[in-house]
């Protein structure tokens, strides 16, 4: 496996040098001998406890999936070399001989998805082939095993020999299992991390019916009623069974953020985040590290991204996005692409510190994004883009969640991906320091200018579409300001409010006004949206948070022509 590791750590305090932090680590043995390890045996543990036939981890990315799966298969993989040295210090050894004795014990495949990203289907399946062969050259003690026949031994070096066609790959799981239980005379365990990366690969490139139905014929060889199954572990960032890929399964336990099970094994929680400052002499930087990090909520736990905590330590603890260069971010295109006036609208409420309460199905399919605009939020929860803030179990299995943006390095990668999906990232700047100076010729020009190049005439077909797009527009201004939409204040509520989160600087109220009418006069329209604003006196809540000066602008819009007036 690929392998990144990071410079020695050194305390400031102590001068005494500390154990490295693993950047991309995700090499169990390496991981736990050589570099500072927050201790997740107690999966294995947990797991045990239930033994499921299947399990089905999804998470985020770079949430540690790859390293527990790495863990279990060191485990409990029988080998030559004794790995009972990597767990003999952990929590896992204290809870007692119903655990440890499965240590070593059982022939293991161990299979990666991850770097299956390619253009078309003839590559992808040149490229699972050659893994597939892999996996059998691994266990080349079969070639000459005693335990399979003739013909058995012909078809392990077919494959091994990767002269193997699309049915013998489909076969594979199937195979090996077989060949590994008559073996050693013991049922194997599979381990497949990052199941549905090619499927969202696959997505993008148009070849998806392909891909499903591979996957769909490979993992019912490997999964449904296999003899030579003891047990196997999947990851993957969504769960697929609408695809038919897991079809008459009925062995499949899903993990997904939602669930009580396994809760704190993936990310970090609060008090391994607290040992780990301990460990590098950074107390004074859990406030920044929450604010920045946490706010992720797995079950009914707060859950911090692991990748991002790391990589925070090593570089000197100075707070940025570092998720935003992980995973894959072509599904954000799609979702805005895709979006209703309404979803864009939300998507920037989101942006601006907003709840939203939406239906959450997490086996939300890829086609489905596209197809179903609320599917979008079921698909920004599991990719880790958004929290659960509140959940509401349903009875079909699914839940009504209260969903949010959950803390403020996603708040950038959030703002990054949609303002640039959206092209607005660039004139966004320039339009809210037009608004941050109250320069309402100048703001009126720059909307002019993005809606002629941004826009299409039918997009401007209600009060809504230019209400989203002005939210996105001031989303920038969110290191300054809380950015509210459709609040109370006053006699009614108004359409978009920058409350300061900084003393001396003036608050804003926005009122839109929309027409279709070509005859309509939208200077008088902005005028009116100016009147309402003092009429409605929803200036009441800046006057209540003692906003000495506040700047009310009131803007009319018809298609791609606007006034701005201000007060």
């Amino acid at each position: 496996m690929d392998y990144l590791s990071c410079a020695d750590v050194v305390s400031d305090e102590s001068n005494v040098k500390k154990k490295p932090l693993p950047i991309g680590g995700s090499d169990f043995k390496a991981v736990t001998t050589g570099y500072y390890y927050v201790d997740k045996t107690l999966l294995i543990r947990d797991f045990l406890d239930i033994k499921p036939m299947v399990s089905l981890f999804t998470r985020p990315w770079r949430f540690g999936k790859t390293l527990n799966m790495d863990m279990f298969r060191v485990f409990f993989e029988k080998i030559e070399e004794d790995t009972s040295i990597y767990f003999k210090d952990k929590p896992i050894w204290q809870c007692g001989d119903f655990y440890t004795r499965h240590q070593g014990q059982y022939p293991v495949i161990f299979l990666t998805f991850k770097d299956v990203k390619c253009l078309t289907w003839e590559e992808t399946f040149q490229k699972i082939r050659i893994l597939i062969s892999l996996k059998f050259m691994r266990h080349n003690e079969l070639e000459n095993s005693s335990m399979l026949t003739t013909y058995e031994k012909e078809q392990y070096h077919r494959i091994a020999g990767d002269h193997a066609n699309e049915i013998d790959c489909q076969m594979g799981l199937q195979l090996l299992s077989l060949f590994l239980h008559k073996h050693y005379g013991r049922e194997c365990i599979i381990i497949i991390d990052e199941y549905d990366t090619p499927i969202q690969q696959e997505h993008h490139c148009n070849f998806y019916p392909e891909i499903v139905n591979f996957m769909s014929n490979f993992f019912s060889g490997g999964l449904k009623d296999n003899p030579h199954l003891a047990f196997e572990f999947l990851t993957g960032i969504l769960r697929v069974a609408k695809e038919s890929i897991f079809s008459g399964l009925n062995n499949l336990k899903t993990n997904s953020i939602l669930d009580e099970s396994y809760r704190e094994y993936f990310g970090f929680t609060k008090e391994e985040v607290n040992a780990m400052l301990h460990y590098y002499g950074k107390e004074e930087k859990y406030e920044e590290i929450c604010d920045w990090y946490d706010g992720y909520r797995f079950g009914n736990i707060e859950i911090f991204n692991p990748w991002s905590v790391i990589n925070y330590i090593t570089d000197k603890c100075f707070p940025k996005a570092f998720w935003q260069s992980t995973g894959s971010n072509e599904i954000i295109g799609e979702i805005i692409a895709a979006a209703t006036p309404e979803t864009t609208e939300n998507l920037y409420k989101l942006l601006c510190g907003e709840k939203l309460t939406t239906y959450v199905d997490t086996s939300v399919i890829y086609p489905e994004i596209q197809n179903n605009p609320y599917s979008i939020y079921s698909f920004l929860l599991v990719a880790g883009y958004l929290k659960v803030a509140a959940s509401y179990p349903q009875n079909d299995g699914n839940f009504m969640c209260d969903v949010a943006i959950p803390n403020k390095e996603i708040a950038y990668v959030y703002e990054k991906e949609v303002l640039n999906r959206t092209n607005q990232n660039n004139i966004s700047i320039s339009i809210n320091q037009a608004i941050f100076s109250g320069d309402t010729q100048k703001l009126q020009s720059l909307l002019k200018e993005f809606m002629l190049k941004s826009i299409s005439s039918m997009d401007g077909v209600n009060e809504g579409f230019y209400h989203g797009m002005m939210l996105g527009l001031c989303a920038v201004l969110g290191n300054r300001y809380r950015v509210r939409s459709n609040r109370e204040s006053g006699l009614g509520r108004f359409d978009i409010q920058l409350m300061p989160m900084v003393n001396g600087i003036p608050g804003f109220l926005f009122e839109f006004k929309h027409t279709k009418d070509p005859h309509a006069d939208l200077t008088s329209l902005a005028d009116k949206a100016l009147q309402q604003i003092d009429e409605k006196k929803y200036d009441t809540d800046l006057r209540d948070a003692d906003v000495d000066s506040i700047i009310k602008i009131g803007i009319a819009f018809r298609g791609k022509n606007v006034v701005v007036k201000r007060a």
